[in-house]
């Protein structure tokens, strides 16, 4: 096959404190002697980059991360991926994330430091990386949003990530502006659809919501509805899911795949991220995702 795209991922990396416990924490004071844990990188950009790195795609990560002992390893993290990356440094230090997990794989996050609104780059860095490659990926995080109108002039495919956006908080609007192609959760929505709806009257081109155990659902300006379900899977950790599901989906889209086939790829990736406690799991790659297609 020909080469593939190249993918610029805009935003995200954190040191995250994963405890995993039977039950999410209720309003009663208690004392657990013990539980399971890990310290790992995570965030969003992470996620994505790694996702498509292990894919074969060529990708380049920009993000921020602390002069500190966290930041130091985030950036070993990443060299061992073999992952493509700039960090710049955020004088605030690195953003940090205390995530509860039960049993299910639902999540607290408690975002314990948070990164600055705003990140110093070199003179024309971010235009030049922009004109560099073919598809853009902008994360939904604080310093990512003055940076939205230069992403949403560079006239090329700009996706981004909305998560569990509620259908309404303004914080996403640049983000939403910038970007053709939508992938969000329905964690926060009471229906889904609509917003959906809005969005692709909006002008979008395609969105793809997903709802995690229950699969996903897509709506294209030029093909309409389509759902997929999620694959039975024993769940270990679901940090990352998204992201994953993102970046098989974003994978099928750049082969030029069917959108059904894009939707599996990405139903596949976050399937075999939660069986695993990585944020992106080490058997993910194109010959697993491509099986029994």
């Amino acid at each position: 096959m020909k080469n593939l795209p190249s993918v610029l991922v805009i935003g995200g990396t954190t040191f995250d404190h994963i405890v995993y416990l039977n039950n999410l924490p209720d309003s009663k004071p208690c004392t657990i002697h013990q539980c399971r844990f890990q310290e790992t990188t995570g965030s969003t950009g992470t996620g994505k980059a790694l996702a498509l790195h292990q894919l074969g795609v060529p990708v380049h990560l920009i993000s921020a991360c602390g002069d500190d002992i966290w930041g130091s390893q985030i950036r070993n993290y990443l060299h061992k991926t073999g992952v493509s990356f700039d960090l710049f440094t955020d004088q605030k230090g690195t953003e940090r994330h205390i995530n509860l997990m039960d049993a299910d794989g639902k999540r607290i996050s408690i975002f314990i430091t948070n990164s600055s609104e705003t990140i110093d780059l070199p003179d024309n860095y971010l235009k030049s990386q922009i004109d560099t490659h073919d598809i853009i990926v902008l994360n939904i995080i604080s310093y990512c949003r003055p940076w939205a109108s230069l992403v949403s002039a560079c006239n090329k495919p700009v996706w981004t990530d909305l998560h569990d956006y509620n259908g309404n908080n303004s914080y996403h609007q640049p983000f939403i502006d910038a970007a053709q192609y939508i992938h969000l959760s329905s964690d926060n929505l009471s229906d889904y659809r609509s917003l959906m709806q809005r969005l692709i009257h909006d002008g979008k081109k395609l969105v793809v919501c997903t709802h995690a155990k229950a699969g996903a659902s897509l709506l294209s300006a030029e093909e309409g509805w389509m759902d997929v379900s999620a694959p039975e899977v024993h769940v270990k950790d679901t940090n990352g899911a998204g992201d994953n599901f993102f970046a098989g989906f974003l994978y099928g889209w750049i082969r030029n795949e069917t959108l059904h086939n894009c939707m599996n790829f990405g139903a596949r990736a976050a399937a075999l991220c939660v069986q695993s406690n990585a944020i992106v799991s080490e058997q993910l790659n194109v010959d697993f995702l491509l099986k029994n297609l």
